[in-house]
C-alpha cells in the first residue's frame, strides 16, 4: 500500500510540474531542482539526538559559511571518516560501530549538508565533498568508509583533492554515475524533456562539473588506494552494475556482492569482512 501511495504521490508531482512549465516555466525548472536537491528527511533536533550519537564527543567545523556536525569516538591516532549518504545522518552507523571499534581507531562521522545536524537546505555531491575535504584537512583519517552517494562524493573529493596519506576507502552501496541519478529522477516522476533539459543545465550550475564527466569509474583509475567495494545483487536504489563499474576500474580493488542486504547493507558478515580489511597491512 505505501508503495502505491508513493507511487502516485510521485506521479501526480511530475504531472503538476510538466503542466507548470507550459505556464510558468522558471517556477517548474525551480521546484524541479528543489525536489531533486533539498532532502525530505534525515535532519536532527539537537535536544533529540539519538543515544548513539549522544555518546559521541560532538564538534562544529566552518567550512565555507557552512557548519559541518562531526562526532567522535576516542581511539588510537588512527582515524577513520564515515561519510553517510541521501536523506541520512551520521546515526546510520550505529550498527556497524562495535566492529569499527575492534580496530582499536578514532572514528569521525560527519553529517552532509543539509543532513543531521549540519547547516544548509540544499544537498550536492560537490558540496559534499568540500565537507569531506574540510574534515580530512583537520582529522587527517587513513580511511573513508562511505555509504550510497556519500561514496560519490568521497571519490569526487579524492578526484578534486589526491590524497596521499589515505590508505583505504569502503564503498558500499555506491553509484558512478551522476548522469543515472538525475535520469533516474527524471524517470520516476516522468519529467518532460524540457524540465529535464533545464534541470541537467541547473545541475551542471550548480555543481560546476558537467553531468556527462561526472563518473566514479573513470575518477577512481587514478586512484591509489586500496577499496573495498561492497554491492547487493538486489539493490533497489543503486544498481549493482554502478559498484561493478567502479571495482573494475580502480587498480586496488576488492569487490564483494551481497544477497538480500538492499540497499542499507546492514550485515553482520559483512561488517567482520570490512575489519578485516582495515585491518591489513
Amino acid at each position: 500500500m505505501k508503495k502505491i501511495k508513493f507511487f502516485i504521490l510521485v506521479k501526480s508531482i511530475g504531472f503538476y510540474l510538466n503542466i507548470l512549465s507550459y505556464v510558468n516555466p522558471r517556477r517548474a525548472y525551480v521546484i524541479a531542482y528543489q525536489f531533486f536537491s533539498e532532502p525530505r528527511k534525515g535532519k536532527l533536533v539537537k535536544e533529540k539526538l539519538p543515544k548513539f550519537l549522544q555518546n559521541a564527543t560532538t564538534e562544529i567545523i566552518g567550512h565555507n559559511n557552512h557548519q559541518i556536525q562531526m562526532y567522535k569516538w576516542i581511539g588510537n591516532e588512527n582515524v577513520i571518516l564515515l561519510v553517510h549518504g541521501w536523506e541520512s545522518n551520521a546515526s546510520r552507523w550505529k550498527k556497524i560501530m562495535p566492529y569499527l571499534k575492534q580496530t582499536g581507531s578514532t572514528i569521525i562521522a560527519i553529517d552532509a549538508p543539509a543532513h543531521g545536524l549540519s547547516s544548509g537546505k540544499e544537498f550536492n555531491v560537490p558540496q559534499y565533498a568540500e565537507f569531506i575535504h574540510a574534515t580530512i584537512q583537520k582529522y587527517n583519517p587513513k580511511t573513508i568508509i562511505a555509504h550510497s552517494i556519500g561514496g560519490a562524493a568521497s571519490a569526487f573529493y579524492l578526484h578534486k583533492y589526491p590524497n596521499s596519506n589515505l590508505e583505504k576507502v569502503v564503498l558500499l552501496g555506491s553509484p558512478s554515475e551522476m548522469k543515472i541519478i538525475i535520469d533516474n529522477y527524471i524517470k520516476l516522476l516522468s519529467l518532460n524533456s524540457k524540465i529535464s533539459t533545464n534541470l541537467r543545465k541547473q545541475s551542471e550550475d550548480r555543481f560546476n562539473v558537467k553531468i556527462d564527466a561526472f563518473s566514479v569509474h573513470l575518477y577512481s583509475k587514478k586512484f591509489t588506494q586500496k577499496v573495498f567495494i561492497a554491492h547487493d545483487s538486489n539493490d533497489q536504489v543503486v544498481h549493482v552494475k554502478e559498484g561493478l563499474k567502479i571495482s573494475k576500474s580502480w587498480t586496488n580493488a576488492i569487490y564483494t556482492q551481497t544477497q538480500g542486504l538492499g540497499h542499507s547493507l546492514h550485515d553482520e558478515k559483512l561488517y567482520s569482512q570490512i575489519v578485516t580489511f582495515l585491518l591489513e597491512a
